[in-house]
């Protein structure tokens, strides 16, 4: 357990650095950021799935591809859904936006949830059903508040919902299914990084900018591979409550970029993060309930050995 609360803390804390990232990444604009990410991860994402044996599930959706030709499009969808997630992690605190990009991230375990139990009939507790109706409380705000939910937070949320549900029905939610996603988006990517002005001049006026790409592409595959190999050694109420961390720490990173939160925007934040507490109880309050119950497992079958010398 102990390697993957490891991994998961390294995932998010990656992601932290990559949303600071922004920083150094000011001689590109948002598209051709996109791209060089994408071009610099598969090299570093091929490389990861290597190392840990995951290179086979590249193999196994190709031939699934070849069996099923319409697998294609649906791995075109999720890698449009993929790619514009990518895109707008960066985009958002290279504008000004970390702040509303965070707080779709806050968002997106509730609506997880909600989706859970619309599409797959999952049962919610009753400290999920305080923690929708807080989330749905600070969502109402905004949408009073603005008139409209803010569209990256939004995009955030159910767009990743989206990308999830349709990866579980198609069976890629694994390293493979995202590199394949990479792959297809490849394209768009190397179009990206030819807009503009001589792009291509910027790598001569500043050499240093080719280790900024390469750093870019390797904390890209670093996050999404830590995080993949976390959900395996991890309990799934685990994995869920410390993927918390990654929206914290967004959130800190915007703040520490400049952003503010506005007076009337807390009505908004609290009544989330109220919520994302609510689910950290409900977690705590399991994992205590099932040490007890081990505790008293154990304890029984000490005494069993007792009790049946007794008997007899």
């Amino acid at each position: 357990m102990l390697k993957g609360i490891i991994y998961s803390v390294l995932a998010s804390v990656t992601f932290g650095v990559l949303f600071f990232y922004t920083e150094v990444l000011g001689a590109f604009d948002s598209e051709q950021t996109f791209g060089w990410r994408i071009i610099a991860t598969l090299p570093f994402l091929t490389l990861f799935m290597w190392l840990s044996g995951d290179l086979i599930h590249i193999k196994t959706i190709f031939k699934r591809i070849l069996a099923k030709p319409s697998l294609l499009l649906f791995l075109m969808t999720t890698s449009l859904l993929t790619s514009v997630q990518l895109w707008l992690f960066l985009w958002g605190p290279m504008h000004g936006r970390g702040l509303q990009v965070s707080l779709g991230y806050f968002l997106l375990p509730l609506i997880l949830v909600l989706a859970g139990s619309v599409l797959y009939g999952e049962k919610l507790s009753k400290f999920q059903c305080v923690a929708v109706a807080l989330a749905m409380l600070g969502v109402g705000h905004e949408f009073w508040h603005l008139g409209s939910i803010a569209w990256e937070t939004a995009l955030v949320a159910i767009g990743y919902t989206a990308y999830f549900v349709i990866r579980k029905k198609i069976q890629t939610d694994n390293l493979g299914g995202f590199w394949w996603d990479l792959v297809l988006i490849l394209p768009v990517a190397i179009f990206f990084i030819q807009t503009g002005d001589t792009p291509y001049l910027k790598f001569f006026e500043s050499p240093s900018l080719i280790a900024v790409v390469m750093g870019l592409g390797f904390l890209s595959a670093i996050g999404l591979g830590s995080y993949i190999l976390a959900s395996r050694y991890l309990p799934l109420i685990i994995f869920g409550l410390l993927g918390y961390l990654e929206p914290v720490l967004l959130a800190l990173v915007s703040l520490a970029l400049g952003e503010k939160i506005g007076a009337e925007e807390w009505f908004t934040y609290i009544p989330i993060w109220l919520a994302v507490l609510i689910l950290v109880i409900e977690g705590a309050v399991h994992l205590f309930q099932q040490r007890q119950r081990k505790q008293h497992l154990e304890l029984n079958l000490k005494q069993y050995p007792k009790r049946l010398g007794d008997d007899q």
